[in-house]
């Protein structure tokens, strides 16, 4: 069986931390590593020792020369840095690169996957393969599902998202700022505008010019480019919340035909990464859904307001499904394909 060389861009991060997690127990038969993975971050960690399998790994600066002799990189990068390094590591060899930040999501020459729901424009790829937004990653699957057994009129999503998809730094600030507050719990004082403890925060991203925000507008174009849906129609609102690891959707879907509850729940459950939670009395939440593998969907129930619609309930975990998992999960279907 053929080993591959695998490098983590961004490794240090909360993503690339979750991805050598992941990567300690995956099964060999799919992902088989020639040797440990080739760590990559800033000069600030360069140098720094990581544990893997029980082997001590030296963090390598993000430099193009130090690229060399690897199959695979996983970047989970900025955008800056993506834009800059990507094109140097396939000039030195590098037979793909997963890229789970937003650089090239939209790039019409580099496919946009979610491993399950369009594995087969990783045939096309490139290079470089790009993940989705977090937010997308997790949404995508049960809205791939529905659509393909009756079709998609229309989509209302509300996302309740979890600290860490801000990155490290914010998520040590809402422990500091709870902290503060419950100095004085008789009431809740704001600290910082961008507080998010005790909270919540209807603006993610930035501001666009029709009001909408930069990650209610990811969530759109990149689910209708997976989809090969142009004009699905589908809007979002995403928020803030106060909870460290897990986005949350609440979701709204207007099928093109009819149906009953039991044809929904069984094309929910023949999805791959779909874990269903039929029992309306249970429901899954972000606690419930950290550090595991699937996209769990709950309440799922028919829209009394209007035809042919339904609500749901969707969470998972963000730095799993949308980036880590997803990106090792990608890795794994081009191996298995043979676009590596």
């Amino acid at each position: 069986m053929r080993k591959f060389k695998i490098g983590i861009l961004g490794a240090t991060g909360n993503v690339g931390a979750q991805l050598l997690n992941l990567l300690e127990s995956w099964d060999e038969n799919k992902i088989n590593l020639d040797g440990p993975p080739r760590l990559f971050g800033t000069k600030k960690s360069a140098g720094r020792e990581i544990d893997f399998k029980n082997h001590e790994i030296i963090v390598q600066d993000s430099l193009p020369e130090n690229f060399e002799g690897l199959d695979i990189i996983l970047s989970t990068a900025t955008s800056d840095v993506s834009e800059k390094l990507v094109p140097e590591a396939l000039k030195r060899g590098v037979k793909l690169v997963i890229d789970t930040d937003s650089f090239y999501r939209m790039n019409e020459s580099v496919p946009l996957i979610t491993a399950g729901v369009n594995d087969h424009d990783i045939d096309w790829h490139k290079g470089i393969i790009a993940g989705p937004n977090c937010t997308t990653a997790q949404l995508i699957l049960p809205l791939h599902a529905l659509n393909k057994a009756f079709g998609l009129k229309r989509v209302v999503v509300s996302t309740y998202q979890a600290i860490s998809g801000a990155g490290k730094g914010p998520m040590d600030l809402m422990i500091q700022d709870c902290q503060e507050v419950l100095k004085n719990p008789e009431y809740i004082k704001r600290i910082r505008d961008t507080q998010v403890a005790f909270n919540v925060i209807p603006m993610i991203s930035s501001l666009l010019e029709d009001g909408y925000s930069k990650e209610e507008r990811k969530v759109c174009i990149e689910s209708r480019k997976m989809l090969n849906y142009p004009d699905l129609q589908l809007t979002c609102t995403a928020v803030r919340v106060p909870v460290m690891t897990g986005h949350s959707e609440s979701v709204n879907i207007e099928l093109k035909k009819s149906f009953n509850l039991n044809e929904v729940n069984e094309v929910l459950k023949n999805q791959e990464y779909i874990q269903l939670w039929e029992d309306w009395s249970k429901y899954p939440m972000p606690l419930d859904v950290a550090y595991t593998e699937p996209v769990h969907v709950g309440r799922v129930r028919i829209d009394q307001s209007q035809p042919n619609t339904l609500d749901m309930w969707v969470v998972a975990d963000n730095l799993w499904i949308g980036a880590a998992l997803n990106a090792l999960r990608i890795a794994e279907k081009a191996i298995e394909r043979g676009k590596v």
